[in-house]
């Protein structure tokens, strides 16, 4: 959790905090796009009614890493991952598609984990929207598709096996990196791999 949380008429002021909190968001070279992302998370953190976002863990039973620090994780590996596909295999990775998608992957478990938390992280959860019974994947994908992202967004944004049945090379790149990412830190947490937290904890398959 920042120090001091931004706040706007007494009510926490969301754009400054996810401004603050990825920074990777000032490198997508579009600027609608930029905004676009910007406003998913908003709208995700106001209905899902909480503090901050660094609040939003990373997982429902692993609160010691936050869902930020993932965000950021799998937005930097699938970047330098890009980077390599294009500088040495002569692939043409949408690196803009790429880091939009991977600030978004995650953007719906501001909706998923409000159950999961303790009651001063949140404020006036709308129970219309904060609920574990959609998967933080799709309901990421509705956010993006809300606030207006291109479908090649939108598309890379699903993450599980099968949600998506034809899959683009950014839609790859973000997968795999949230797996590397996720892998990282369930180790670093709990000293186990990520498939075997899916195997133990996971109500959705990889």
């Amino acid at each position: 959790m920042t120090d001091e949380t931004p706040e706007t008429d007494g009510k926490p002021d969301y754009e400054a905090q996810v401004r603050e909190a990825f920074p990777e968001i000032a490198d997508i070279e579009d600027e609608t796009l930029r905004e676009q992302v910007t406003e998913a998370w908003v709208l995700g953190l106001e209905r899902g009614g909480w503090a901050d976002v660094f609040d939003v863990p990373y997982a429902w039973n692993i609160h010691e890493k936050t869902n930020v620090e993932h965000v950021r994780g799998v937005t930097r590996i699938a970047v330098r991952s890009a980077e390599e596909q294009r500088d040495f295999h002569g692939a043409d990775p949408d690196l803009d598609v790429i880091r939009a998608a991977c600030l978004l992957h995650d953007v719906g478990k501001c909706y998923e984990y409000v159950d999961h938390v303790d009651d001063e992280k949140l404020l006036d959860p709308d129970p219309t929207y904060a609920t574990e019974e959609i998967p933080h994947s799709l309901s990421g994908y509705a956010l993006a598709h809300e606030v207006g992202c291109p479908l090649s967004v939108q598309r890379a944004i699903p993450h599980f096996l099968g949600e998506v049945p034809k899959r683009t090379l950014e839609a790859e790149l973000v997968k795999s990196a949230n797996s590397a990412s996720s892998n990282a830190i369930t180790q670093s947490a709990m000293g186990i791999t990520l498939q075997e937290w899916v195997e133990k904890y996971s109500q959705t398959s990889d």
